[in-house]
């Protein structure tokens, strides 16, 4: 029988989120520790996973930031955690995709079950034959800029559990080790690379962007992947009504359309 614990994380939820960190692998996070390294003392690792997480006693160690070369000559920043990190982030991100997912927007389709970026491709296709222009959007430095009281307000308005949000906080204030030192996060952004930073993500947009186009904009068709969306107009000079009314909304979420990836 399992240890009786503050909140209901179990042995098994430890144990299956493993099993996804393992089949995914991956790098070795601030503490150099690779799966490999992980697996040779197993059992005890995820105990200490389960026994804190269950308790309420967890707390996420550094994340890694690691920068992975772009073709135009920049880089983009990944943050990696470590190997017992991301198995507890996984154990909440499988708890709560359960209890979010299927609220989101059918034309959401980045980071979900069952959905991917062919997916998001054929339905703009579609929506291409219906429609004469298109909004081609994209948040600038999402990741790094996304609030994280407008990411608990999300919570909090589709998750009863206290502790669930209370570890998504604590992963989301989690410093970052970068080349030239450790970097607080001061209220703003999650690790582009962390399990359960895309989760969060699509919450966070789903009321930033998802619903309130649904509110304010019913006949203009979109696809997101993301951070990255396409919206669909009749007229150009709907397009642009759009895009400046998007764009006014990203300033009142406290972000901000990339001015040279956004265009009509």
């Amino acid at each position: 029988m399992e240890e009786r614990k503050s909140f209901p994380v179990t042995k098994r939820m430890v144990w299956e989120a493993y099993r996804k960190v393992r089949s995914n692998r991956g790098s070795a996070g601030i503490d150099q520790v690779s799966i490999d390294d992980f697996e040779k003392n197993l059992s005890n690792n995820l105990y200490k996973v389960w026994n804190r997480l269950a308790s309420g006693s967890y707390f996420p160690p550094r994340v890694k930031e690691v920068e992975i070369p772009k073709k135009d000559g920049k880089v983009r920043k990944l943050g990696i955690p470590t190997v017992g990190d991301r198995v507890a982030q996984t154990v909440v991100k499988i708890y709560l995709e359960e209890k979010v997912d299927h609220m989101f927007h059918p034309n959401s389709y980045g980071y979900r079950p069952c959905k991917s970026a062919h997916d998001a491709l054929l339905q703009a296709r579609k929506n291409c034959w219906n429609y004469d222009w298109v909004i081609d959007m994209d948040i600038k430095g999402f990741f790094d800029n996304i609030d994280h009281g407008l990411v608990m307000k999300a919570l909090d308005a589709m998750v009863e559990e206290k502790w669930v949000k209370m570890y998504c906080l604590r992963w989301m204030e989690a410093p970052v080790e970068t080349k030239h030192g450790i970097v607080d996060k001061e209220g703003r952004g999650t690790p582009q690379g962390g399990v359960i930073s895309p989760l969060l993500a699509n919450l966070f947009l789903h009321f930033a962007f998802d619903q309130w186009m649904v509110r304010n904009y019913s006949t203009v068709s979109f696809e997101r992947y993301a951070d990255d969306i396409i919206a669909h107009c009749q007229t150009k000079e709907q397009a642009e009504r759009v895009l400046e009314s998007i764009q006014g909304r990203m300033n009142s979420c406290n972000l901000e359309l990339h001015e040279s990836k956004t265009r009509i």
